[in-house]
């Protein structure tokens, strides 16, 4: 389960850098990966986002992917491959932004 859960777009790219790369260390388990799109910020949309995500996944070597996997994706996937990690990485970035639109405030 993620710590940060329905932050929605606009709050992601308001919080503190380090808040981010906190929040994205939760959907892939990779420092160096999560402060590159975390610098990268500000995002006008999720799919920019996950682009991002997924361009910093490809430029991943073997060892990164396997330290990855050893860490913390093992049990969500077939096999220890980048399309698998893209995946499971899509998969907690949706749950940690929410909705497109986001939630209501109250």
């Amino acid at each position: 389960m993620l710590m940060h859960q329905g932050l929605g777009l606009d709050r992601f790219n308001a919080i503190p850098r380090e808040r981010a790369i906190h929040a994205l260390f939760e959907c892939c388990c990779c420092v160096t990966w999560a402060r590159k799109v975390a610098d990268a910020r500000p995002y006008d949309t999720h799919e920019d986002l996950l682009t991002k995500c997924d361009i910093e996944l490809l430029a991943f070597s073997q060892a990164d992917l396997n330290r990855v996997f050893e860490s913390c994706v093992h049990c969500e996937t077939s096999d220890n491959s980048v399309e698998e990690l893209s995946r499971v990485t899509r998969a907690r970035i949706s749950r940690m932004l929410g909705p497109v639109g986001g939630y209501p405030e109250y």
